[in-house]
């Protein structure tokens, strides 16, 4: 028996490997989610599809939260994300905002906001507050 036909295949030059990630057409490193997901002890037994299907859902979220924080880096005129940027993504979208309701966010600090009791009064009111009263007789 020929060394070169191991494992029942007929001969040729060999294959070169594929990876899990390639073939699912993702970014996010499928093999290695799985081996987390094994080591993780958070089943007995992890499918073929899980791994692709978490980490499929995990570069959606990811993908989403990058181009909001962009958008929220061009409206304050920069070219770098910064945590700031991610808060303001994450808080003015109201399905991510849900998600990650109970999630601090290291220097991210708070959404912009005046409680309205602490604005000062409506113009209209200024304006007749200001207008000269009737001119009063004078006192005899």
């Amino acid at each position: 028996m020929d060394s070169s036909k191991k494992g029942g295949r007929k001969g040729g030059a060999k294959k070169k490997a594929v990876s899990k990630t390639v073939r699912a057409g993702l970014q996010f490193p499928v093999g290695r989610i799985a081996r987390y997901l094994k080591k993780g002890r958070y089943a007995k037994r992890v499918g073929t599809g899980a791994p692709v299907y978490l980490a499929a859902v995990m570069e959606y979220l990811a993908a989403e939260v990058l181009e909001l924080a962009g958008n929220a880096a061009r409206d304050n005129k920069k070219n770098r994300i910064i945590p700031r940027h991610v808060l303001l993504a994450v808080r003015n979208d109201e399905e991510l905002g849900k998600l990650l309701s109970g999630v601090t966010i290291a220097h991210g600090g708070v959404l912009p906001n005046i409680h309205q009791v602490l604005l000062p009064k409506k113009t209209a009111e200024k304006a007749t507050a200001s207008e000269p009263k009737a001119p009063k007789s004078p006192k005899k």
